[in-house]
């Protein structure tokens, strides 16, 4: 802000121009905080269908055990 007003700029537009950028820093740093959630949310989600699909796979070898046993 010393530099703007030493170059003759108002100090309300140095303020406004203060504020702007500060606004400006919060709004990329909330924006890489999403970023970071969505990137968050999506591993959980992944995680959660691999282990799905490793619980299938396991429900499925267990009833195919149990129809083999039955069926001799």
């Amino acid at each position: 802000m010393v530099s703007l007003l030493s170059r003759g700029v108002s100090s309300e537009f140095a303020f406004i121009h203060t504020r702007k950028l500060k606004y400006l820093k919060s709004k990329e740093k909330s924006s890489q905080v999403m970023d970071k959630i969505s990137n968050t949310a999506q591993s959980a989600k992944d995680s959660m269908q691999e282990a799905g699909q490793q619980m299938k796979a396991k429900a499925q070898g267990a009833a195919d055990a149990v129809k083999d046993s039955v069926n001799k």
